[in-house]
């Protein structure tokens, strides 16, 4: 009695670059064995076959820099909007602050006149 086990990877899904990388082996593989096939062929279609290669590596960087500058720009805006955010909360906290010491400097005033004018009454009682 046999057993036969099936072993699954953890990660399926492979990195992005892993991808690009297998693309490009890929189709140098393809355009080279057309290329080995035909010796005799124009220098144009070797140029054609090695612009397209560049045309394809390249077009993946850009379009990864492309959507990196794209994520930058949202952080950007982001961080710029909590900068305001924190700036406003900063105003109000300074105003909050303000309005407490006027407050507790009212009540002081207020708690320093009650003093003054219960001392002579408890003097006469």
């Amino acid at each position: 009695m046999s057993m036969i086990k099936t072993i699954t990877p953890a990660n399926i899904e492979q990195p992005r670059e892993a991808e690009v990388e297998g693309e490009i082996r890929d189709f140098v593989r393809r355009d080279g064995a057309v290329l080995r096939r035909a010796p005799d062929s124009d220098s144009e279609l070797i140029a054609n076959n090695i612009g397209t290669l560049l045309q394809r590596v390249a077009g993946s960087s850009v379009h990864e820099i492309d959507r990196l500058i794209s994520e930058l720009h949202t952080l950007r805006e982001l961080l710029q909007s909590e900068s305001a955010r924190v700036q406003r909360e900063i105003t109000e906290y300074a105003h909050l602050s303000q309005s407490a010491m006027q407050s507790t400097k009212v009540i002081a005033e207020s708690l320093a006149q009650w003093k003054i004018a219960s001392a002579p009454q408890s003097a006469r009682g």
